[in-house]
């Protein structure tokens, strides 16, 4: 669990990190003298193949992987496989036993600290191999400056969100700000009318200083409002229901066509192009997502639905993920929502991590969220979300 929070935390989208990494990953290949070479990231079910050399390839299931054994803690100085046709771990997996017919397998951990391992950097051939320990040692440092470069991509998209913040509080500001300041307008023009036969021709003068002031400030706040409220499009670090919609598609499609699970994703038009923060939004609908097809048997229909709820000054998401599949026992609903769900296995037969959505259940409340299942066994299970977003 410390190592799922340590990567979800970096709230990566696994879609966009190529761009950064692909001169290291070919350099990893060119190291090692093999035809490929990947950086995964491997979340609670999937194996993310966030940038590849030689071979074209985005996501395997975690339990067909061969870098899930390489963030094992016994694997902290790398995992050799000196031929996967022969191990008994991997023999049998379709990428040996058919095209590309991989044969070689080195892979090191990329620490995101000394103890937590958030994937691997490996090079892989279809021929034997054997790496001299210099090499191996190039590869480590590889793998260093990897888990740099996504140090500084998060760092990066954090700051962006808190730019996107500091605009948001310009919106509060500006509106809190016009009641004090019309009244201040409003009374000194009281003591200007009341101070038309005074005498007193300086305070008068000061007095018309301060209502100009005054004036001028309710302006710029009802310039500041203007500008706040024109829907811009959505950057970097931000996504629209339109942007989620098919960012879900493309990620968890292929786990639903592997599986012959039918997955759809809806949304609704209403402030489809309303930019928010993506803050850990994709990693907990994904968790939802993977775990709804994992326990959907073949033929079965995931659906996604996404909306939000706009009020002058908040935003709500509300997620929905509803599946036809085995569903769960009151009992099972409560340990979830309590944190203490167990490991189960799929339809298919995946393994179960147990992770998934206690993880989620941490997330939403992270992000003061709220979560409820609905279920019973044989009927499909379904989970809604209310997640405040800016």
């Amino acid at each position: 669990m410390e190592r799922l929070l340590a990567l979800n935390e970096l709230d990566l989208d696994y879609s966009d990190l190529d761009q950064s990494l692909s001169d290291l990953t070919k350099l990893a290949a060119k190291i090692a003298g093999t035809s490929i070479s990947v950086v995964n990231l491997i979340d609670t079910f999937t194996q993310w193949s966030v940038s590849s050399f030689g071979m074209e390839i985005s996501q395997t299931p975690r339990e067909d992987s061969v870098c899930q054994y390489t963030i094992m803690e016994e694997n902290s100085k790398g995992l050799e496989v000196a031929d996967l046709s022969s191990d008994q771990r991997f023999k049998d997996r379709a990428y040996v036993t058919g095209d590309p017919f991989l044969r070689y397998y080195f892979g090191v951990p990329l620490k995101i600290n000394e103890s937590l391992p958030i994937g691997s950097l490996c090079v892989i051939d279809d021929e034997y191999k054997s790496l001299s320990d210099e090499k191996k040692e190039m590869l480590e440092i590889l793998a260093e400056e990897i888990v740099k470069r996504i140090k500084i991509l998060h760092a990066v998209n954090t700051l962006k969100h808190s730019l996107q913040e500091c605009t948001t509080i310009k919106n509060n500001v500006a509106h809190d700000i016009r009641g004090p300041l019309g009244g201040i307008v409003g009374l000194t023009e009281i003591i200007e009318m009341q101070g038309d036969g005074n005498t007193l021709e300086e305070v008068l003068s000061y007095i018309s200083l301060i209502q100009k002031s005054g004036k001028s400030v309710l302006e710029l706040a009802d310039e500041i409002l203007s500008k706040c409220n024109v829907i811009e499009k959505p950057k970097d670090h931000e996504f629209t229901l339109k942007t989620l919609r098919k960012k879900v598609e493309d990620l968890y499609g292929p786990q639903a066509m592997t599986k012959e699970v039918r997955l759809e994703v809806h949304s609704t038009e209403e402030h489809a192009a309303l930019p928010f923060s993506k803050n850990h939004i994709l990693q907990i609908l994904g968790n939802l997502i993977s775990n709804s097809i994992k326990f959907t048997p073949a033929g079965g229909l995931v659906r996604v639905d996404l909306d939000m709820e706009v009020t002058d000054r908040d935003r709500l998401l509300f997620l929905k993920v509803k599946d036809s599949g085995v569903g769960m026992s009151k009992e099972k609903i409560d340990q979830i929502i309590s944190g203490a769900a167990a490991s189960s296995s799929g339809t298919s037969g995946e393994k179960g991590y147990g992770f998934g959505l206690n993880l989620v259940q941490r997330l939403v409340h992270k992000l003061g969220g709220r979560i409820s299942v609905c279920s019973e066994p044989g009927v499909g299970a379904q989970f809604e979300l209310a997640l405040p977003v800016s």
